[in-house]
Formats: structure tokens, sequence, C-alpha cells
């Protein structure tokens, strides 16, 4: 999901494309315009978009990302975002630099794209044998 991070900035988009509407002849309602708008960033409807604002500013399509994948520090951008349920997204991620996720000494384990499914903290609902996430987003 690409959403602006901002709620603030949601409602004004709603505030001018409601004014835009409303020149071409076209009236809308102050919930209407939420609602476009929020449709217009990917979100199913305006609670929505209004409820994952703030984390999806995480992991915006296109966006830099960076944290940990299986202990091990990246940076990257993602790829392909969409929402899984209310308090989840499924994302793709591109490393700028390929990650070893081995722990043996005896062989590399080389990644470069990676698929998660992180919930609004930005850490993967998929965890090791000893709970750790196995990737954990921070602000990029």
């Amino acid at each position: 999901m690409a959403m602006t991070h901002d709620v603030n900035i949601l409602k004004s988009q709603a505030k001018n494309l409601r004014s835009a509407l409303e020149r071409a002849g076209t009236p809308v309602s102050h919930s209407q315009a939420l609602e476009l708008v929020a449709q217009s960033h990917g979100a199913r409807d305006w609670n929505t978009a209004h409820a994952t604002a703030d984390a999806v500013s995480l992991w915006q399509f296109g966006g830099p990302v960076k944290g940990r994948y299986l202990g091990q520090p990246f940076t990257g951008r993602v790829v392909a975002a969409s929402e899984r349920g209310r308090n989840h997204h499924a994302l793709t991620i591109n490393f700028d630099k390929a990650v070893d996720v081995s722990r043996s000494e005896l062989f590399e384990a080389q990644r470069k794209r990676i698929h998660a499914t992180v919930n609004t903290a930005g850490r993967s609902i998929s965890r090791t044998s000893d709970g750790q996430p196995h990737l954990v987003l921070e602000a990029a």
C-alpha cells in the first residue's frame, strides 16, 4: 500500500479534492472525499487509511527501508507492498547489498530479495527457533 504517512496530509488532499470536484460540477461530501483519497492510496476505506497511516510510512512502495533480517543489518527498497488484514502488510524488499543469512562458518546463504509479512510495528510474524522475528524494520 503506497500511502502518505501523515493523516493531516490525507485530510488536506480530501479537502482539495472536494473543492476541485465542486468546481467541476460534481459536489461530494467531506466523508466521500476522505474515502476517495484513502482508496487512491490503496486503502480499503478511510478508517483503514487512518489506522495504518503512521505505520505505512516505514514501508511505502518504492521507499527506502533498513533494519535487520535474520539478525543481519540491511538497507534496501520496498518493491511490493499489500495489506494483509487490518494490522499486517506483506512486503517484498530488495536489499542494496546481499545479506549472508547463514550462521555457519562453512558456507554462505546470500539473500538479495525477501518476502515477509510484518505487523504495524515493522516486525515479521515469522520467527526463528529462538523466538526472534525474521525481519525487524527501522525508520529509514
